[in-house]
Parts: C-alpha cells; structure tokens; sequence
C-alpha cells in the first residue's frame, strides 16, 4: 500500500506524462547499431523485440504498470501508446476502455481529440508552403493578415483608469507568431486584455474570417517578441494557411499531410461509420471519479466538419495516425516513400526560436516552462540542451501535449518516437494556462 501510494504521488506530482517519458527513458538502453533500413508499409505497426532497437523489455513493464495502475484506479478510461526507434514499434499497448458506461474496450483504432497536438500538424503545413516560398519567418503578418496592420499593445492604465494603448515597437513577425511571442492570447487568463478576449470570443466565431476580423480589434498582451504566451497563434495559422493555399484547412492537411502518410483516420471530425471507435472524453468531477466532458472547444460534438476548423486544437486522430506523422517528423520529413518536407526544414521548424530573455522561468503553461536549454521552436516545444534543462531526453527532442492528455515526442539524437492517448481533462499534466509567474 505504502508503494501504492508514493507512485500515486509521483504521478499526481509531476504528471502521467512527466513521468512516462522519464520510464520511457529508463528503459532505453542505448543500442549504438547503425540505424537499419526503415519499415515499409507492410510491416509499419508490427512489433519488434524491444532489446532489438536498445530498449529493456524487463524496465518497459514500469510503464505499463503505471498506466494500468491509472485504468485500475479509474484515474483513466484507457490509452494507447506507441513507442519506436529506428522507424521499428518495438511496443504498442491498449490499456482499459473506450467508454466506461458501456464498457467498450480501448482498440488500437479508437479515435481520440487531439485538441492541442493539432499545433505541430498546423506546423507542418505552414512549413509546406515555408518550402512553396509563400512565407518567411520574418515577415510582419500584416502581410498576409492585412486586418493586423494596425495592431496596438497594450500598456496599462492612465489616471481615469482607461486602457492605454500603445504602437508596438515592431510589427509582430510570422515567427513570432510560430513561436507564441507575437503578443496574441487565448483569453483564458487573468489579464485585462483576456478579459477583453472573454467578452470579444474570437474562439467561438463562425469561422475564421470573423475569428481574424475580431481579433483585429483587440490589442496585443506585451511588445511583439517581449514575452511568451499560449495562445491563438495557431489557429490564426491556419487562417493564414487558406488563404495561401485556396484550400480549407481540412483539405490542405488531407491533400498534403493526411493522405501522403496514411493517417486514415485523421481529420476535424469524425464521420457516422466511425463515431461506434471515438472515445468518449472525460474530467474529474471534483470528487476523485471521472465524469464524461462537454465539449470545450469550438470542434463541438465532431459530428460535421466545424466552420472554423481550429489550427490550433480541432483535430482528431488513432494513436497510429499520429505516430505515422510523428515518425515522418523523426525521418526529417519522409514516411514509406512519400516526402512531406525536406530535413533541413523540419530542422528549422524543431528548432528553439526564443531569445534568451525569455528563457528565464517565467513563462510556460502547464508543466512547459520555458527555461535554459528549454525553449519553443515553430508550433513545438524543443529541449535544446537536456542537462541544463533537467530531461532525460536526446538533445534536439521536440513535443507537444493537448488538453485531453494525448502527448508525443521525437527523440532525433537518440531516434525515438512516442505517442501516447488518453481522453482526461484537467489532469495535472495537461496543458490549460499559460502563465507568468
């Protein structure tokens, strides 16, 4: 019981993710083989003896002890994860259920809400047209969002208690809006510009248009790459996205990421032959047990394609559909054959691109603290220098999570890849506001 209970503290702690990479990395033993040829579609999620590609078989079991341990305690529905190097699965788990009012078990094609792991998939499109020259990152997004062109800063409060507003002391760059420091926020925090947010919704619009149009008229949190801050960045991205490719969203991903990969399940919704595999999403109903959750983001109920597909969270996907994107990102933008960007562009997309003054701390959301050796590259979080930043990751790992639990990450010193799903709001590793602190 003592055991019990220090493994339930370390999970409460420091988070089902936190902890997971660390036993993921616990069992890594560090194969220095040369990296064989990769797995062809056919062979893609057959499972390899983990010793095989430097992994422990034996010290793998801590971690599916502990996500057993979360489905046995009703912590967790269920999940699936994915765990590769070398392009090789060496373990694919299904752990609990789908839904747990019917019982239906978790399957390896269970669908599940990405929420915020749509931001690196955005990434990659924008990254798609990056190579098309339609883009540069420092170009001022006015370019390309003229509504912006007169945007203001805020800047405190004059003697009659009126909101000031100021001139930013540069037009905010499309890498600054990459990199979540071109000013822009969710509304989900305690600022008087959030609180504007609350009162505008440019996330609950009808579409993007009228997204753009309000954020428009609403003034930037801090001077454009003087602070860091989630926030809608990326859905503003995926605005940016239609208009330079005369494509929706859904159809630009589908065309140029979705299809090229076989991610066939991946989407903005969830079409009626496939709701019987959606998982159902849950959150803690203040009393230890899990509740089934509303929908808390603009995609709804994923019934019908959303009018203002969300770049920043509207995706959904199987573990595998988004391991298969992943391990494109791990082969420097290549999957069986079909090339979606070249190496040096997934470089400069997984590559820290916050000034040094901002990696002070003081910044993050959720367990993200941007920090020395941690920083935020285009759409993705990046460990640039592990032992400064305290990971026990390869140099060059980049990652993101999302709000229901679902996380991955790309290892490309070490070339390894995770995914793991899971449909649990608010736990304490999920994401839900970024913060100063």
């Amino acid at each position: 019981m003592k055991s019990m209970t220090r493994v339930r503290g370390l999970v409460r702690g420091i988070g089902l993710i936190g902890l997971g990479a660390w036993m993921v990395s616990a069992a890594f033993l560090g194969a220095q083989a040369q990296k064989p040829a990769r797995a062809g579609p056919a062979d893609e999620t057959a499972v390899v003896k983990p010793e095989s590609e430097g992994f422990s078989t034996e010290r793998l079991e801590n971690l599916h002890r502990l996500i057993q341990q979360e489905v046995d305690e009703r912590q967790l529905a269920g999940a699936v994860t994915i765990l590769a190097r070398h392009g090789k699965v060496v373990d694919y788990r299904v752990y609990g259920q789908k839904d747990m009012a019917t019982g239906a078990p978790m399957t390896k094609d269970t669908i599940f809400r990405d929420y915020s792991m749509t931001k690196p998939v955005t990434g990659v499109a924008m990254m798609i047209l990056y190579e098309q020259t339609k883009w540069l990152p420092w170009d001022p997004i006015a370019k390309y969002v003229p509504e912006f062109a007169n945007l203001k800063v805020y800047g405190g409060f004059n003697a009659d208690g009126k909101m000031v507003l100021v001139d930013p002391a540069h037009a905010p760059m499309m890498r600054e809006l990459m990199s979540h420091s071109a000013g822009f926020s969710y509304g989900n925090g305690h600022s008087p510009v959030d609180a504007l947010y609350q009162e505008q919704k440019p996330m609950q619009s009808a579409n993007l248009q009228e997204m753009i149009d309000k954020l428009a008229k609403l003034p930037l949190n801090y001077q454009p790459g003087n602070a860091w801050m989630y926030s809608a960045s990326m859905d503003i991205e995926g605005y940016i996205i239609e208009k330079l490719s005369g494509e929706t969203l859904p159809q630009f991903m589908r065309e140029h990421i979705f299809d090229p990969l076989g991610m066939k399940d991946a989407g903005f919704y969830v079409q009626a032959e496939k709701r019987a595999r959606f998982a159902t999403n849950y959150h803690d109903d203040g009393q230890g047990h899990l509740t089934p959750t509303a929908a808390m983001t603009g995609a709804g109920d994923y019934l019908t394609e959303p009018t203002m597909p969300s770049g920043g969270g509207g995706m959904v996907s199987t573990a595998e559909d988004y391991y298969r994107f992943a391990q494109m990102l791990a082969n420097g933008g290549e999957l069986d054959g079909k090339r979606v960007l070249s190496p040096a562009t997934v470089k400069l997309m997984a590559s820290n691109h916050l000034a040094p003054e901002l990696l002070t701390g003081e910044w993050g959301i959720g367990q993200h603290v941007m920090r020395p050796g941690f920083g935020y590259g285009f759409n993705c979080a990046v460990v640039f220098d592990p032992p400064t930043a305290g990971l026990p990751v390869g140099q060059g790992t980049f990652f993101w999570d999302g709000a229901a639990g679902t996380w991955f990450w790309v290892d490309p010193t070490n070339d390894v890849v995770f995914v793991g799903m899971i449909q649990r709001m608010q736990g304490h590793d999920n994401h839900t506001l970024a913060y100063k602190s």
